[in-house]
């Protein structure tokens, strides 16, 4: 695969079940999921409702029929008793067969009863004493008298039988009623755990699969950051949906073709200096035999002609020493030799390595702050003050002062270099860091500068992970140094 095409299928993909899933099939898939498990849960929710109204209409319904039942059976022990005293005195059999009937349809309520609940002995009494009067039904006439006083006595403990029968009917109503109220705050518990557990499960897969979604968006947004800060060593492998691995193989392609522009302008810019310097050099050797006197004598004006020739092959010789040292210093930035230093002395070396400059302006220059270490390339980082410092003495006015001032703050360590020169007009303050850029204030008794300086500076500190920005503080502009104290 060349620079010149994108990547295809063939780069690295990430496994897994959900390969070759775009992120909006991705975000329907996560959406539907969550929608299952909230759906499932109201299905059984209203499932469990639906059971415990079906149960209380059941339990109120037998709680009706065993009150009724109740109820008949005392209505029919009072028939009973009726017909069997009549039946035994008047010896009627119309009367006789109808107290049968009647017992019949009253063993038929009381086994309904016995079916809902009622216990067995009550149960057992009712048709003891039941079989007890139909005993003394059929006695000789000629005791009807005394067996009429016995079925008497027979219905007064069935009616005692019955107020307890009716006291065991609603007992077995409440014990219904209760253990339905039980069943119900249960139904109740496990629904509102149900339903709470859910909840939590879509939250919890929500919240996974937003992070899970977001983290190739994550290195998306690092990986453009990275190739925008022009650092294009790491090749870019981005997983997750199938959309956003596209995007990844065209970042990486993209990579590729800037390590290849930034290669071919490295190589252009060697190429033109290394053809220019020749031929300057033979310009520069030419001029100076000119004035030699080599081919001969010259006069007043051929004199200044050659002057201003050799003042314009010095010029041009310094902005092709100028764009080499960008190039070099463009590729430096990116082969850091970090070593842990001492930045404050780091700071007062530059200044005494500048001594002899400031000193020949009358210059005061200050270094404050206090002692700090940090885990830098010390040459790069000393070329960037090396930078700062030169433009400040250069720009300040002769007599004042220039200040360097290390501290730390929250993240990073900041390196102030301000001076008491007219600062940077409003108007070049965008463009202050762009190579080969000079502003429109320049010294009048300084000699003219190339314009890299600043972006050189620039490249050092990004290569560090840091930030070098111009800074007003409402009188003066200065430059302000931050380096990150991680590596």
């Amino acid at each position: 695969m060349t620079a010149d095409t994108p990547p295809s299928a063939d780069l690295r993909k990430a496994d897994g079940p959900l390969h070759g899933l775009s992120f909006q099939q991705l975000l329907l898939l996560a959406f539907l999921l969550i929608a299952g498990l909230l759906g499932v849960s109201s299905l059984r929710a209203l499932y469990t409702l639906e059971q415990l109204m079906v149960q209380s209409r059941l339990g109120a319904a037998e709680a009706t029929t065993l009150s009724t039942a109740a109820q008949a059976l005392n209505q029919r022990g009072q028939a009973l008793e009726r017909a069997a005293r009549q039946s035994l005195v008047l010896r009627d059999a119309p009367l006789r067969r109808s107290f049968n009937e009647m017992s019949v349809e009253a063993q038929a309520v009381l086994d309904q009863l016995h079916q809902g609940g009622l216990p067995e002995d009550q149960a057992s009494q009712w048709r003891a004493h039941l079989d007890a009067v139909k005993a003394l039904l059929d006695a000789p006439p000629e005791r009807a008298l005394e067996n009429e006083q016995r079925v008497a006595e027979e219905f007064v403990t069935l009616e005692a039988l019955h107020t307890a029968i009716v006291q065991s009917v609603q007992e077995i109503n409440a014990q219904r009623n209760r253990a339905l109220q039980d069943r119900v705050e249960a139904s109740r518990r496990n629904v509102t755990h149900q339903v709470v557990g859910v909840i939590v499960l879509a939250l919890v897969l929500a919240l996974a699969l937003g992070i899970w979604l977001a983290r190739p968006f994550k290195r998306l947004e690092g990986t453009i950051r990275r190739l925008g800060e022009n650092q294009l060593e790491a090749p870019v492998v981005i997983s997750g949906p199938d959309d956003v691995r596209r995007v990844g193989q065209q970042l990486e392609w993209l990579r590729l073709r800037l390590l290849e522009l930034d290669s071919d302008k490295a190589r252009f810019l060697r190429h033109v200096s290394h053809e220019l310097k020749t031929p300057l050099a033979a310009m520069r050797e030419g001029v100076a035999l000119l004035q030699d006197g080599v081919t001969g004598e010259l006069n007043a004006g051929q004199r200044e002609v050659t002057q201003i020739l050799h003042h314009n092959t010095l010029v041009l010789q310094g902005e092709i020493e100028a764009l080499l040292r960008f190039n070099a210093a463009a590729f430096e930035a990116r082969q850091l030799q970090r070593s842990d230093t001492d930045l404050l002395a780091l700071l007062e070396a530059q200044v005494e390595a500048q001594r002899l400059q400031w000193q020949a302006r009358g210059l005061r220059v200050l270094v404050e702050g206090s002692a700090i270490s940090l885990p830098i390339d010390a040459d790069k980082i000393a070329s960037a003050i090396s930078n700062l410092l030169s433009n400040a003495i250069r720009f300040s006015p002769k007599g004042g002062t220039v200040r360097l001032s290390l501290s730390r703050h929250a993240g990073c360590v900041r390196v102030d270099v301000s001076d008491q020169g007219p600062g940077v007009a409003q108007a070049d303050r965008d463009r202050v860091f762009e190579p080969f850029y000079r502003g429109i204030r320049q010294p009048d008794d300084a000699v003219r500068g190339t314009g890299i300086g600043l972006s050189i500076v620039q490249e050092y500190i990004v290569a560090h992970g840091g930030q070098v920005r111009l800074v007003e503080d409402g009188v003066h502009t200065f430059f302000r140094m931050e380096l990150p104290h991680a590596a």
